[in-house]
């Protein structure tokens, strides 16, 4: 379980700095491309947490 917790802290993590590097970048282009990486982070590490929190319940 240990595992999934280090996956999911460094998923939302990542969102995070790409989110930021979302919000500093002046390229349309980037902030775009940041932001989905962003979005796309955020999901899974929501699917790692719903998994875990599956785990947890059998």
């Amino acid at each position: 379980m240990q595992d999934y917790r280090t996956q999911l802290e460094k998923l939302r993590k990542d969102a995070a700095e790409c989110a930021l590097i979302r919000d500093l970048a002046t390229d349309k282009a980037k902030q775009e491309l940041f932001g989905r990486l962003a979005d796309q982070l955020n999901v899974l590490a929501d699917q790692v947490e719903t998994a875990m929190n599956e785990r947890k319940a059998v």
